[in-house]
């Protein structure tokens, strides 16, 4: 009797045969047959749940995001979260580096594609939010946090691109947060202006 899989399970494996394709063939090749055959499920198995392309692009976006946050989620409380959480936001290994790849892929389809902008923007969002959360538990005063938030966001997206583009290894981005890190760290809870000369 052949095993039943359980609609869950079906869609990781439905999302996670589009990752494979998508990177492999690109968004042009990203059809239900044709991610149906990489996920070794028959296509009218899909084609309920998944009618339709956009649907594929979409559970496939939404899964990377679903998976940061059970990451995320999974770090224990304690001196190192703030460091933890944000290099689960970089492509340090082949699952993380996959997840960014698709994240390009897909955020640079939202551009132009309807269907997957307000999906995209649940993905950017997510990231900034986690980034907001390190600059307050480090203790930034609350008139910064949203400068702060903004230019570690930022940092972390830019490095996360880079190192995908680059193939350069991981120590020097590993590095270059901890650098930051220990800036946030440093830094007064509100800024003082310097006084005025003269």
């Amino acid at each position: 009797m052949p095993r039943v899989i359980d609609t869950d399970e079906r869609n990781r494996r439905v999302a996670e045969a589009a990752w494979r394709v998508l990177v492999r063939e690109g968004i042009p090749a990203l059809s239900v047959r044709k991610v149906a055959a990489e996920a070794g499920l028959p296509p009218s198995s899909l084609r309920y749940t998944f009618p339709t392309q956009a649907s594929l692009r979409i559970r496939a976006y939404d899964m990377v995001v679903e998976r940061l946050a059970d990451r995320v989620a999974a770090i224990a409380p304690g001196a190192d979260w703030a460091r933890a959480v944000l290099l689960e936001l970089l492509p340090l290994d082949e699952p993380r580096r996959l997840e960014m790849e698709i994240t390009v892929v897909l955020g640079t389809a939202a551009m132009a594609d309807g269907d997957l902008r307000a999906t995209h923007r649940r993905a950017h969002q997510a990231v900034r939010d986690l980034c907001e959360r390190v600059v307050r538990v480090l203790g930034v005063g609350p008139e910064d946090v949203r400068v702060e938030t903004e230019r570690l966001h930022a940092m972390v997206d830019g490095l996360a691109l880079h190192m995908i583009r680059q193939g350069e290894g991981t120590d020097w981005a590993v590095r270059v947060v901890d650098t930051h890190l220990a800036n946030l760290k440093r830094a007064p809870s509100h800024q003082v202006l310097p006084p005025a000369l003269g």
